[in-house]
C-alpha cells in the first residue's frame, strides 16, 4: 500500500470517528478502510452504486469507499470538512447548497439518473390503492397506521413524498400519521419489518426490498422531477476521483444502475 493511501485511509478512519451518528445509522454504514476514491452517497443508492463500484474494481484495481446517508447529512458532513472525493445527491437541492458554498467543483456536475416515487406495502399485504386525486390513503391506514416516509423537511424522498401528497390533496389527513425516518432505507425497513402499513420510497428501493410490494407510483407530475446529481468535492485531493466520476457516466457502468430500476440521464 503507498503511503498517500495509508495517509488517506487513516483520515478517513477519523473523520467517520467523529460523524459516527449519521454515518453508521442502518443502511448508512461507512466503509472505513484505505481508499482510492471515497464517495459519499444518498442512501437509495446502495444497491446500485456498490455494485458499480464492484465493477470498477474489477476493471481498474482501484478501491472505491462509499458512505450511504440521507443527502442532507452528507452534504452536512462535506460542508464541514469530512473528507469525500465525489458527492452523489438523490436532489437537486442539496448539490446546489454546497455548490453555492464553493464546496464542489462546478465544471465535473452532472445529472445522472433518474427514478420514480412508489406507495409501498408489507409483501404479505392485501392493499389495494389506486393512487390519484383525493385517494383514501387515511381510510387504509386506519386509526393507529403509521405512513413510513424519510424526513419531509431534508431528506429528499419525504420531500417528494410530501410534495405528492400535498399535490394529490391527501396531505392534511394523513400528516398526523406520518413517521419520519433519517433516510429513505430506513423508511423502507419501517415497511418490510410491518412497523409500518405504507411507505413511500423509491421505486429502486422497493426493487431492492423482497419485504415489500408495490401499491402503486406517484403520478410524475405530482412531484419535482426525481433526479441524481453527482460532482466532484472541491477539496478532494484523489487523483482518481475525476476517472471515476467520468466513469459512472459509461456504458460499462449503466447496467448496474440500469438493474436496480434508475434510468439513465446523463449522455456519454
Amino acid at each position: 500500500m503507498s503511503l498517500n493511501r495509508l495517509r488517506r485511509g487513516l483520515v478517513l478512519l477519523g473523520s467517520l470517528a467523529l460523524f459516527a451518528a449519521p454515518l453508521v445509522a442502518p443502511f448508512a454504514a461507512a466503509t472505513a478502510q484505505a481508499a482510492d476514491v471515497t464517495v459519499f452517497a444518498a442512501a437509495s443508492l446502495k444497491n446500485a452504486l456498490d455494485g458499480a463500484a464492484g465493477v470498477y474494481k474489477t476493471k481498474t484495481g482501484k478501491e472505491v469507499a462509499i458512505s450511504y446517508a440521507s443527502s442532507s447529512n452528507l452534504a452536512k458532513q462535506i460542508e464541514s470538512g469530512a473528507p469525500a472525493d465525489i458527492f452523489f445527491s438523490a436532489d437537486l437541492d442539496w448539490m446546489d447548497y454546497l455548490a453555492k458554498k464553493d464546496l464542489i467543483d462546478p465544471a465535473s456536475r452532472v445529472t445522472l439518473l433518474g427514478n420514480t416515487l412508489v406507495l409501498v406495502a408489507p409483501k404479505d399485504s392485501t392493499a389495494e390503492l389506486t393512487i390519484a386525486k383525493d385517494f383514501p390513503l387515511a381510510e387504509a391506514l386506519g386509526k393507529d397506521g403509521k405512513l413510513a416516509m424519510g424526513s419531509i423537511d431534508s431528506v429528499p424522498a419525504g420531500k417528494y413524498g410530501k410534495a405528492s401528497l400535498t399535490a394529490l390533496g391527501v396531505w392534511d389527513a394523513v400528516a398526523p400519521q406520518v413517521a419520519q425516518a433519517d433516510n429513505v432505507r430506513s423508511a423502507l425497513a419501517f415497511v418490510a419489518k410491518g412497523e409500518a402499513p405504507f411507505g413511500i420510497v423509491y421505486g429502486t428501493d422497493a426493487k431492492a426490498e423482497p419485504g415489500v410490494k408495490v401499491v402503486g407510483t406517484f403520478p410524475e407530475d405530482s412531484h419535482p422531477a426525481i433526479v441524481y446529481p453527482v460532482a466532484r468535492v472541491a477539496a478532494s485531493t484523489s487523483p482518481d476521483a475525476k476517472a471515476f466520476l467520468e466513469w459512472l457516466g459509461s456504458a460499462e457502468a449503466r447496467p448496474s444502475f440500469e438493474a436496480q430500476g434508475f434510468t439513465i440521464l446523463a449522455k456519454e
